[in-house]
Protein backbone atom coordinates (compact mmCIF):
# COMPACT_ATOMS: atom_id res chain seq x y z
CA UNK A 1 0.00 0.00 0.00
CA UNK A 2 2.84 2.35 0.85
CA UNK A 3 4.31 1.74 -2.63
CA UNK A 4 1.03 2.83 -4.25
CA UNK A 5 1.08 6.11 -2.30
CA UNK A 6 4.70 6.67 -3.30
CA UNK A 7 3.85 6.13 -6.97
CA UNK A 8 0.91 8.52 -6.72
CA UNK A 9 3.10 11.15 -5.07
CA UNK A 10 5.79 10.80 -7.71
CA UNK A 11 3.28 10.86 -10.58
CA UNK A 12 1.60 14.01 -9.31
CA UNK A 13 4.91 15.87 -9.03
CA UNK A 14 5.19 16.34 -12.81
CA UNK A 15 5.17 20.00 -13.83
CA UNK A 16 1.91 21.25 -15.27
CA UNK A 17 1.87 23.40 -18.38
CA UNK A 18 -0.28 26.47 -17.90
CA UNK A 19 -3.46 26.67 -19.93
CA UNK A 20 -3.53 29.55 -22.42
CA UNK A 21 -5.32 32.77 -21.53
CA UNK A 22 -8.03 33.77 -24.01
CA UNK A 23 -8.55 37.36 -25.19
CA UNK A 24 -11.03 38.63 -27.76
CA UNK A 25 -11.51 41.68 -29.97
CA UNK A 26 -14.40 42.99 -32.03
CA UNK A 27 -12.98 44.85 -35.04
CA UNK A 28 -14.54 47.68 -37.05
CA UNK A 29 -13.35 50.09 -39.69
CA UNK A 30 -14.52 52.99 -37.52
CA UNK A 31 -12.00 51.97 -34.83
CA UNK A 32 -9.02 52.47 -37.16
CA UNK A 33 -6.47 55.10 -36.11
CA UNK A 34 -5.61 57.00 -38.17
CA UNK A 35 -8.79 56.45 -40.13
CA UNK A 36 -10.56 55.90 -42.23
CA UNK A 37 -10.83 52.14 -42.17
CA UNK A 38 -13.23 50.09 -44.27
CA UNK A 39 -16.70 51.67 -43.87
CA UNK A 40 -18.51 48.33 -43.72
CA UNK A 41 -15.58 46.35 -42.39
CA UNK A 42 -16.07 44.18 -39.32
CA UNK A 43 -14.33 41.27 -37.73
CA UNK A 44 -13.56 39.24 -34.67
CA UNK A 45 -10.37 37.93 -33.13
CA UNK A 46 -9.91 35.18 -30.58
CA UNK A 47 -6.39 35.11 -29.21
CA UNK A 48 -4.98 32.31 -27.00
CA UNK A 49 -1.80 33.44 -25.25
CA UNK A 50 0.59 31.10 -23.46
CA UNK A 51 3.62 32.94 -22.03
CA UNK A 52 5.15 29.74 -20.64
CA UNK A 53 5.15 28.13 -24.09
CA UNK A 54 5.95 31.41 -25.91
CA UNK A 55 2.97 30.83 -28.18
CA UNK A 56 0.08 32.87 -29.54
CA UNK A 57 -2.74 30.98 -31.26
CA UNK A 58 -5.52 32.87 -33.00
CA UNK A 59 -8.63 32.84 -35.12
CA UNK A 60 -9.40 35.96 -37.17
CA UNK A 61 -12.61 36.55 -39.11
CA UNK A 62 -13.36 39.60 -41.26
CA UNK A 63 -15.98 40.76 -43.73
CA UNK A 64 -16.84 43.95 -45.57
CA UNK A 65 -13.25 44.69 -46.62
CA UNK A 66 -11.18 44.07 -49.71
CA UNK A 67 -8.85 41.06 -49.43
CA UNK A 68 -6.77 41.33 -46.24
CA UNK A 69 -3.01 41.40 -46.79
CA UNK A 70 -1.57 41.56 -43.25
CA UNK A 71 -2.65 41.18 -39.64
CA UNK A 72 -0.92 41.89 -36.33
CA UNK A 73 -1.33 42.48 -32.64
CA UNK A 74 -0.18 46.06 -32.04
CA UNK A 75 0.73 47.92 -28.85
CA UNK A 76 -1.58 50.93 -28.48
CA UNK A 77 -4.47 52.04 -26.32
CA UNK A 78 -7.83 53.13 -27.76
CA UNK A 79 -7.26 56.00 -30.20
CA UNK A 80 -3.50 55.40 -30.44
CA UNK A 81 -1.68 53.82 -33.40
CA UNK A 82 1.21 51.70 -32.22
CA UNK A 83 3.84 49.29 -33.49
CA UNK A 84 3.09 45.66 -34.32
CA UNK A 85 4.32 43.23 -31.65
CA UNK A 86 2.98 39.86 -32.90
CA UNK A 87 2.50 39.06 -36.61
CA UNK A 88 -0.56 37.00 -37.58
CA UNK A 89 -1.64 35.52 -40.92
CA UNK A 90 -4.12 37.72 -42.77
CA UNK A 91 -7.64 36.29 -43.14
CA UNK A 92 -7.30 36.23 -46.93
CA UNK A 93 -10.64 34.52 -47.58
CA UNK A 94 -12.33 35.91 -44.49
CA UNK A 95 -10.81 33.58 -41.89
CA UNK A 96 -7.32 32.73 -40.69
CA UNK A 97 -6.16 30.44 -37.89
CA UNK A 98 -2.77 29.54 -36.63
CA UNK A 99 -0.14 29.68 -33.94
CA UNK A 100 3.03 31.77 -33.86
CA UNK A 101 5.96 31.97 -31.50
CA UNK A 102 6.27 35.18 -29.52
CA UNK A 103 8.52 36.53 -26.80
CA UNK A 104 7.27 35.52 -23.35
CA UNK A 105 7.79 39.10 -22.13
CA UNK A 106 5.54 40.46 -24.88
CA UNK A 107 2.87 37.86 -24.09
CA UNK A 108 3.06 38.67 -20.36
CA UNK A 109 2.72 42.41 -21.12
CA UNK A 110 -0.37 41.76 -23.26
CA UNK A 111 -1.91 39.64 -20.50
CA UNK A 112 -1.15 42.29 -17.86
CA UNK A 113 -2.88 45.09 -19.80
CA UNK A 114 -4.89 43.68 -22.73
CA UNK A 115 -6.69 46.95 -23.48
CA UNK A 116 -3.29 48.51 -24.28
CA UNK A 117 -3.11 46.21 -27.34
CA UNK A 118 -5.23 45.79 -30.44
CA UNK A 119 -5.68 43.48 -33.42
CA UNK A 120 -5.37 45.17 -36.80
CA UNK A 121 -6.10 43.74 -40.25
CA UNK A 122 -4.67 45.57 -43.29
CA UNK A 123 -5.68 45.44 -46.96
CA UNK A 124 -4.50 46.96 -50.25
CA UNK A 125 -7.20 49.65 -50.09
CA UNK A 126 -6.43 50.30 -46.40
CA UNK A 127 -2.67 49.72 -45.94
CA UNK A 128 -2.69 51.40 -42.50
CA UNK A 129 -5.61 49.22 -41.43
CA UNK A 130 -9.02 48.13 -42.65
CA UNK A 131 -10.42 47.00 -39.26
CA UNK A 132 -9.21 47.26 -35.68
CA UNK A 133 -10.33 46.06 -32.26
CA UNK A 134 -8.90 46.42 -28.76
CA UNK A 135 -8.12 43.23 -26.90
CA UNK A 136 -10.17 42.31 -23.84
CA UNK A 137 -11.30 39.31 -21.84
Amino acid sequence: MRAVYMLLAIGSAAPAIAAPDVLKATMTGASEVPGPGADKGTGTAKINLNAEAGQVCYTLKTKGTDTPTMAHIHKGAVGVAGPPVVPLDAPGKGTSKGCVSADAGVISAILAAPSDYYVNVHSAAFPKGAVRGQLGK
